[in-house]
C-alpha cells in the first residue's frame, strides 16, 4: 500500500516504461534492476553498473544545493545529505550546532517567525525527468506550468525531483538573511522483506566509493564519481529505493576499521586501489598499490541472538516486530527490566522522530494513548522505546484465533475514540489513524487488555488558537483512510481535526463489518473517498444496532468536515450505550414529555414521523400477555411514540407486581427488558435521540447528549420515511425535519420503515396532517423474533378487545410547559398496577 509521507523521500514515484514496439532495442536495453543510481553534489545522477560500478550514462542537473557564498556570522550551513541544518559562530560564539530542523521542515512550517526578529519564506517545486534508460538523455520536463518535449524514445524512466527554497529575512537590519535552495530525488519506500547485501562507503571530500560485500566482506569495486555522494538508490519494483551509505574520510576509508553498527565476524578485505589516484597526502605515497586491512565487518546475522545494548535498551535483532515506513523496524527489548518496543530509525527520520518523541511524552499519560519510557541513539541510529502490546487492531479483527480478554468491539472503539479525544484537547491532530497504528496492549495483571492509538511520526501539534494545518508539506496519512479534504483541490479551508474523525468513521466500520472498508477494495478506495462514494451493506437498516452504528458513522464520512461531530460528541453517541442506559434514557425522555400538552413543540418533534417508528401500531406487535395486561388499566394510543415510552416506562415501574407471564415474555430488566423494544421498533432510540436535541441543555439530558456548540455542529442524517410531513411547526426551527412519505397507511398497506436518508435530500411536499388518533387495524409481523415462541404465534393477530383510543385521554390534559423546565411525573400518571 503506498503511504503518503511527509518525510521527503516518499512522495512520487520513478516509474519505467519498457519498449513495446521493438523486441530488438529492448535486448540490447540495461535493466533497471541492474543498475545503482548515485547522486552527487553537483547535480550529476550517474547510472552504474551493480557489478562493477562503471558509469552507464549521466544526468546532469543543478546542484543539490545552492547557498551564497558571502555570509556574515551567524553562517548556516547546510547537509546535502538530508538538508539539515548547522549553525557557526553566533554572539557567544557557541561553535558547530545542529539546528533541530533540516530545510524541507522548514519550507514547510513557512511561512514563519523567530523570536528574534526573521521571517521564513519556503517554496517547494516539484518536477518530473523523462529519461532514455539506454542513453540517459532528458526526453521531457513536467513542472506544474509547462511540458518541455525532447526526442520521444521507446524505453522511458520518470524521475521526480522536488527542490526546496528557503528564504530569511531579518526585520531588524530590513535585509536578506540568508538563502538555499535544497534538491532531492524522490523515492518510494522499501520493502519490508528486502535485503540489501552490498555496503557502500563514500569518502567526504571527493567521489571515491567503495562497494564491500556484506555479507562474505570482499570488495566488489571501487570508483571514484568526482563530486561527493549525496544519495544512492536502486530499483525496486517500478521504481527507486535509496539505500543506505557511509561517509568516512578518504585516509579511514583506506586503512581504518569501520563499523555498521551490529555484532558480526571479521573478516579479510583485500582492497586493490585505482593506479591513476595519486595520493595528495604525502603518507599515503609511502602505501603500497595493493595491501591487505584487516576490517571489522559487524554483519547482522539472522542466525545471531547475541543482545545489543544501547544506553539503557537492549534488544535482540533476531526478535522483529514488524516494520515500519522509512525503514524503520520495531523490536522486542527491554527497558528498566520491562519488556517494551524498540522503534529503530534511521538517520535521516531523526527530526521526525524527535518530534514524535514530544508529542508521546505530552499525550502519554492517557491509558488509551502508547506510553514512552525512553530515547536512545548511537552513530547510526535512534532508538525509542515505548509500550510494548500483543497486537493491532488488524489482528484484533481478521484473526479468528486472536484472544480478545474480554474486549468487545464497542468497548475498543470507545477507548480508541477516548485517546483520540485526548489528544485533540491538546490540540494534537493524529493524521494518520487506520487499524494498523491502534494497538491492543498485552494483559495487564487482572486479565485486561485496552486499545491505544499508536505511531506519532505524522502528528501534527497546532499552535495556540489555530484549528487547522497547512497542506503545502505534502498529504499525510495512508492512502485509502486519509479524508477527502486532504487530497481535494476544490477545498478552500485548511484541513482541521475532523481528518482524524473521518479515518476513525473508516475504522469504526472496519471493525463493525469485521474487516470491511467503506469505500471498497484498497486500489479504489482513495477514488472513492474524493468522489464521495461509499457503502455500508453490512449495516442492514431493520436492525436496532445497524440503525444506530450507521447513523454514527454516516455523520463521520461526512464529505464536509465542519459536518463531522467532535471525538467528545462522538464518545456521547447512543453507539457506546449499555443497555441500561439505553432504557435510562427512555424512562428520562418519558418523564420529561409527561405533563408536555399534545401540541406542544416537544410532543410534536417526538411524533414527526413516530408513526413509521412504532410501524402504525405499535400495539400490534406486542405479544398478547403484555397487550392485555397493558388493557387493564389505561388505553394507549398505538400509533403514538410519546405513548409507547409511557408503556415502557410504567412497566419497568410495576414490573414486580406484573403477573409471571408477562416478567418472562419482556424478560430480566434492563437488558431483555430494553432489547424486547428496540428489537420489535429498531428506529425507536435514534428518533427519540434526535427528536429530543432541544432539551440537551437541560440537567436531565447532560448524560447523553454533547454540548450545543457541537450540537449546532452536528447535523441529523436519521429520516424516516412514511406519511406526510409537518411544515411550519414552531418546534422544527432550526432543527433537521424527520419527513414522511406523501401517502398515509390505510387498511391495505402494511406500515414499514424504508432506508435512512440525509434529511436534505426529501422533499418537503405534502401538506401538514393532525396525527390520527385511531389507527386501522392491521396484521404486522414482528421484525424480530420474541422471546417466547408461543407468545410469538398471537402477537401478530390484534385483540379486537383492545380498547380504543380517545382524543379526550385524560392522562393527556394540556398543560403549558416550557422547554427549559420539567415536571417528574407524579403517581397518578403511572399505571395503578394492583399489589
Amino acid at each position: 500500500m503506498l503511504k503518503f509521507r511527509t518525510c521527503t523521500h516518499a512522495h512520487a514515484q520513478f516509474v519505467y516504461h519498457p519498449p513495446r514496439c521493438n523486441p530488438r532495442l529492448w535486448l540490447t536495453v540495461s535493466l533497471p534492476e541492474s543498475l545503482l543510481f548515485v547522486s552527487t553534489l553537483d547535480g550529476n545522477l550517474h547510472a552504474v553498473s551493480k557489478k562493477s560500478g562503471s558509469i552507464k550514462w549521466t544526468l546532469k542537473e543543478d546542484p543539490v544545493l545552492q547557498v551564497p557564498t558571502h555570509v556574515a556570522e551567524p553562517a548556516f550551513l547546510p547537509d546535502p545529505n538530508d538538508g539539515s541544518l548547522y549553525s557557526l559562530g553566533g554572539k557567544n560564539n557557541e561553535g558547530l550546532t545542529k539546528l533541530p530542523f533540516t530545510i524541507p521542515e522548514l519550507v514547510q512550517a513557512s511561512p514563519c517567525r523567530s523570536s528574534d526578529g526573521v521571517l521564513y519564506m519556503g517554496k517547494k517545486q516539484d518536477l518530473w525527468y523523462v529519461v532514455d534508460l539506454l542513453t540517459g538523455e532528458k526526453q521531457q520536463t513536467l513542472t506544474s506550468s509547462f511540458a518541455e518535449m525532447l526526442c520521444p524514445s521507446s524505453s522511458l524512466l520518470y524521475l521526480g525531483r522536488t527542490e526546496y527554497t528557503i528564504t530569511m529575512y531579518d526585520t531588524k537590519s530590513r535585509e536578506l538573511r540568508w538563502n538555499a535552495t535544497y534538491s532531492d530525488y524522490a523515492s518510494t519506500l522499501p520493502d519490508d522483506d528486502t535485503k540489501y547485501k552490498m555496503a557502500h562507503f563514500v569518502s567526504n571530500g571527493d567521489g571515491l566509493v567503495v562497494t564491500v560485500d556484506s555479507e562474505s566482506g570482499d570488495v566488489q569495486w571501487v570508483q571514484n564519481y568526482n563530486s561527493p555522494v549525496v544519495a544512492m538508490y536502486i530499483w525496486q519494483r517500478e521504481g527507486l529505493r535509496k539505500v543506505p551509505h557511509t561517509n568516512v574520510a578518504v585516509e579511514t576509508l583506506r586503512y581504518l576499521t569501520f563499523m555498521s553498527g551490529e555484532v558480526g565476524r571479521i573478516t579479510q578485505w583485500k582492497y586493490p586501489f585505482p593506479k591513476e589516484n595519486k595520493p595528495k597526502n604525502k603518507f599515503l605515497k609511502n602505501l603500497n598499490p595493493v595491501f591487505t586491512v584487516r576490517i571489522y565487518v559487524f554483519v547482522l546475522s539472522e542466525e545471531d541472538s547475541n543482545i545489543v545494548r544501547v544506553g539503557n535498551i537492549t534488544f535482540r535483532p533476531k526478535e522483529v516486530l514488524g516494520h515500519g515506513a522509512e525503514g524503520t523496524i520495531v523490536y522486542k527489548g527491554q527497558f528498566d527490566n520491562r519488556a517494551v518496543a524498540v522503534k529503530r530509525i534511521l538517520p535521516e527520520c531523526f527530526s521526525f522522530a524527535d518530534r514524535e518523541v514530544q508529542l508521546l511524552r505530552e499525550s502519554d499519560e492517557h491509558p488509551n494513548v502508547i506510553r514512552y519510557f525512553c530515547t536512545e541513539r548511537d552513530r547510526q541510529f535512534q532508538y525509542i522505546a515505548i509500550e510494548l502490546c500483543a497486537a493491532s487492531l488488524q489482528e484484533y479483527v481478521e484473526s479468528k484465533d486472536f484472544d480478545r480478554h474480554g474486549l468487545e468491539p464497542v468497548m475498543l472503539l470507545q477507548q480508541t475514540m477516548s485517546g483520540l479525544a485526548h489528544l485533540h484537547s491538546l490540540n494534537i491532530v493524529h493524521r494518520d489513524l487506520k487499524p494498523h497504528n491502534i494497538l491492543v496492549s498485552m494483559p495487564n495483571a487482572h486479565g485486561r487488555v485496552r486499545a491505544m492509538i499508536s505511531d506519532f511520526g505524522l502528528c501534527k501539534k497546532l499552535a495556540v488558537g489555530r484549528h487547522s494545518f497547512s497542506r503545502r508539506s505534502g498529504v499525510p496519512g495512508t492512502e485509502g483512510w486519509i479524508a477527502p479534504e486532504v487530497l481535494s483541490e476544490d477545498c478552500k479551508d485548511n484541513p482541521t481535526c475532523a481528518v482524524d474523525i473521518f479515518s476513525a468513521g473508516c475504522v469504526f466500520y472496519y471493525v463493525v463489518s469485521r474487516g470491511s472498508h467503506p469505500y471498497g477494495k484498497s486500489l479504489q478506495r482513495q477514488a472513492n473517498i474524493l468522489l464521495g462514494t461509499y457503502s455500508l451493506d453490512y449495516l442492514q437498516t431493520d436492525k436496532h444496532e445497524a440503525i444506530v452504528a450507521r447513523a454514527l458513522i454516516e455523520q463521520m464520512l461526512s464529505m464536509e468536515p465542519h459536518k463531522r461531530p467532535s471525538a467528545e460528541s462522538i464518545l456521547k453517541h447512543p453507539f457506546f450505550w449499555s443497555l441500561e442506559k439505553e432504557l435510562q434514557f427512555f424512562q428520562d425522555v418519558s418523564d420529561r414529555i409527561e405533563k408536555e400538552p399534545l401540541d406542544g413543540p416537544i410532543v410534536r418533534q417526538l411524533e414527526r414521523g413516530g408513526r413509521a417508528v412504532v410501524k402504525g401500531d405499535w400495539r400490534e406487535h406486542i405479544t398478547v400477555p403484555l397487550q392485555t395486561d397493558l388493557r387493564k388499566f389505561r388505553s394507549y394510543k398505538g400509533g403514538s411514540a410519546r405513548d409507547l415510552l409511557r408503556a415502557m416506562r410504567n412497566k419497568k415501574h410495576h414490573y414486580r407486581e406484573l403477573p409471571a407471564e408477562v416478567q418472562e415474555t419482556l424478560g430480566s430488566i434492563p437488558d431483555d427488558f430494553v432489547s424486547y423494544f428496540t428489537s420489535r421498533f429498531p428506529h425507536l432510540l435514534m428518533h427519540t435521540y434526535l427528536a429530543m436535541r432541544t432539551c440537551a441543555s437541560e440537567r436531565l439530558f447532560l448524560p447523553y447528549y454533547s454540548t450545543a456548540e457541537q450540537l449546532a455542529k452536528t447535523q441529523a442524517q436519521y429520516t424516516v420515511h412514511l406519511g406526510p410531513q409537518r411544515q411550519n411547526e414552531p418546534c422544527a426551527q432550526n432543527l433537521p425535519t424527520h419527513t414522511s412519505s406523501s401517502e398515509e397507511p390505510t387498511h391495505s398497506q402494511p406500515v414499514q420503515v424504508s432506508h435512512i436518508t440525509p434529511v436534505e435530500s426529501v422533499p418537503s411536499t405534502s401538506p401538514d396532517e393532525p396525527v390520527s388518533p385511531h389507527l386501522p387495524v392491521q396484521t404486522v409481523p414482528p421484525t424480530a423474533p420474541a422471546l417466547s415462541t408461543q407468545t410469538d404465534l398471537h402477537s401478530q393477530t390484534v385483540n379486537p378487545t383492545f380498547a380504543s383510543e380517545s382524543p379526550t385521554d385524560p392522562l393527556r390534559k394540556k398543560e403549558s410547559s416550557q422547554c427549559g423546565k420539567h415536571t417528574p411525573p407524579g403517581p397518578s400518571t403511572l399505571d395503578s398496577e394492583p399489589v
